[in-house]
C-alpha cells in the first residue's frame, strides 16, 4: 500500500504543506508559520592592515612645528616615538625649542606699571570718583601699591634677607646694612612727618624724638631689641591708606601746608612726590636683595620726582657751597634777575629739559647766560639723586663750564640721604 506522496526538499511552500527550509537532517528544520527564519551568519571580513609609521624625513620635517606645538596630536605622538630611537632628530628638536623660547621671551610675574593707571582711569572714566586722590598724591598712591604688592607673598626669610641702603654724603659714598622689615619700618617712621604735619598720629607714638629722616629711623631701628619683623608690613601700608585718604577729604590748599624734614621743608605736594620717590628707591633695593625684576615709575609719575629733585638742585648747591665743598658765585645777582645757568636735558621715559641756576637760588635761570650742558640717562639720574651711583661714575654727556657740571652732579648726589 503506497503513503502520502513526500514533498520535495526544495524550501518552496505548497498546498497543504509548509515550508521547508534546506538544513542538515536530523535538525528542528520545520519553523513554526509566523516566525521569521534565523539569519545566516556573515563570513568575517578581514581586518585592514596598519598603516606605516611616518618616514623619517616626514618626521624630520614636522619638527618645526611640533617645537612650535602646532602638530596634531597624532603627529606629536609620531614625532615624539621618533625623538626616542634617533639621537640627530632629538638634538635638532632640543635648538628648535631653543629658538622658540628666545621667540617668546618669558615675562615677568608684575604687572605693567601703567596697568594699575589705566584701570582707574577706566573705571573712573565710566563713573567718576566723588572723593578723588589729588594728582600730586597719585605717585604716592601708586608706588605704595606696587611695593606692597611685592611683598604680599614673602615668608619669613624673604623678610629678614639684608639690604643694603645707600646714599652719598658730603664727598662720599656711605652705607647701612639693614633688613627687608627694617627697610619698610625706615619708610613709615619718615612718611610719619607728613602725618604729624596732617595732625596725624605719629607711629614713633609721643616719645618721637625731634629731628628728621636719620634721626627718626635710627630711633625706630633701636627702639626693640629685637629684629624688627613682617608685622611693620600692616602699620605702615595702613598709614599709607590714611595719609592718602586725609589729604583726599582735604580739598584745595593742603598741598602748600610745609612738612619739616628737620633742617629744611618741602610743601606737602612736594613731600609727597619725595616720599613716592624713596618708595621706589627702596623698592629697588628690596627687588635686587631677593633677586627679583622690578620696574621703574610710569612716564607721568617719573617726570614728577625728576622735576622735584632739578627744583632743589639749586639749594642743594648753595647748602653745598656754604659748607666749602663747592666752588664760590662767580657772579651774585638779585633775586629774579638772570644768572649763570647750567642746562640739564633729561632722556628716555619722564625726561625734558631744565636750565638750573648756578650762583643763586633766587636767581632766574637764562638761556642766554647758559655756560655748560648735561644729557643724562632719566633712571641714572634717579640713581644719582638717591646716592646708588657716585657723582663720578656717572655716565653724563658734559659740555661746557666743568666746574659747574662737577657742582651740579656733586649736588644732585648730595640730595640723598638715609
Amino acid at each position: 500500500m503506497n503513503g502520502p506522496a513526500q514533498s520535495p526538499d526544495d524550501g518552496y511552500e505548497r498546498p497543504g504543506g509548509r515550508a521547508r527550509i534546506p538544513g542538515p537532517r536530523g535538525a528542528a528544520d520545520d519553523l513554526d508559520p509566523g516566525h521569521a527564519p534565523r539569519p545566516l551568519p556573515l563570513p568575517a571580513q578581514p581586518s585592514a592592515p596598519p598603516s606605516p609609521p611616518p618616514s623619517h624625513a616626514v618626521l624630520k620635517s614636522l619638527l618645526g612645528a611640533w617645537a612650535l606645538a602646532a602638530c596634531s596630536a597624532e603627529e606629536t605622538r609620531a614625532v615624539e616615538d621618533h625623538l626616542t630611537e634617533c639621537a640627530p632628530c632629538a638634538e635638532e628638536a632640543l635648538r628648535l625649542r631653543d629658538a622658540v623660547g628666545l621667540l617668546h621671551p618669558e615675562e615677568t610675574l608684575d604687572l605693567k606699571p601703567l596697568l594699575r593707571s589705566r584701570v582707574l582711569e577706566d573705571c573712573l572714566g565710566k563713573r567718576p570718583a566723588r572723593i578723588p586722590v589729588p594728582v600730586w598724591a597719585s605717585p604716592y598712591d601708586t608706588e605704595t601699591a606696587r611695593l606692597d604688592a611685592l611683598l604680599q607673598d614673602f615668608g619669613d626669610s624673604e623678610w629678614h634677607t639684608p639690604v643694603r641702603l645707600k646714599w652719598f654724603e658730603e664727598e662720599r659714598s656711605r652705607s647701612h646694612r639693614t633688613t627687608v622689615a627694617g627697610v619698610i619700618g625706615h619708610l613709615m617712621t619718615v612718611d610719619g612727618l607728613i602725618a604729624t604735619a596732617l595732625g596725624l598720629d605719629d607711629p614713633l607714638g609721643p616719645e618721637a624724638p625731634p629731628g628728621g629722616p636719620t634721626v627718626r629711623t635710627e630711633y625706630f631701628w633701636g627702639a626693640s631689641a629685637y629684629p624688627t619683623t613682617r608685622q611693620v608690613r600692616e602699620p605702615w601700608r595702613e598709614q599709607g591708606h590714611t595719609l592718602v585718604r586725609t589729604v583726599s577729604f582735604a580739598g584745595r590748599g593742603v598741598a602748600e601746608l610745609a612738612v619739616d624734614y628737620g633742617g629744611f621743608a618741602l610743601p606737602l605736594g612736594d613731600a609727597f612726590l619725595e616720599r613716592a620717590f624713596e618708595c621706589w628707591v627702596h623698592a629697588w633695593d628690596i627687588a635686587d636683595a631677593v633677586d627679583y625684576p622690578y620696574e621703574p615709575p610710569s612716564g607721568p609719575h617719573l617726570h614728577g620726582m625728576i622735576d622735584l629733585a632739578a627744583r632743589l638742585l639749586p639749594s642743594a648747591l648753595a647748602q653745598r657751597r656754604r659748607a666749602g665743598l663747592a666752588a664760590p658765585a662767580r657772579g651774585l645777582v638779585a633775586a629774579g634777575a638772570p644768572g649763570r645757568t647750567l642746562h640739564l636735558e633729561i632722556e628716555g621715559a619722564g625726561g625734558g629739559g631744565w636750565d638750573i641756576a648756578l650762583d643763586s637760588p633766587g636767581a632766574k635761570p637764562s638761556p642766554e647766560r647758559t655756560v655748560a650742558e648735561i644729557a643724562l640717562d632719566g633712571i641714572e639720574f634717579c640713581q644719582l639723586a638717591a646716592g646708588h651711583i657716585s657723582p663720578e661714575d656717572v655716565a653724563a654727556g658734559q659740555h661746557g663750564d666743568r666746574e659747574a657740571i662737577r657742582d651740579v652732579l656733586f649736588a644732585a648726589a648730595s640730595l640723598s640721604r638715609l
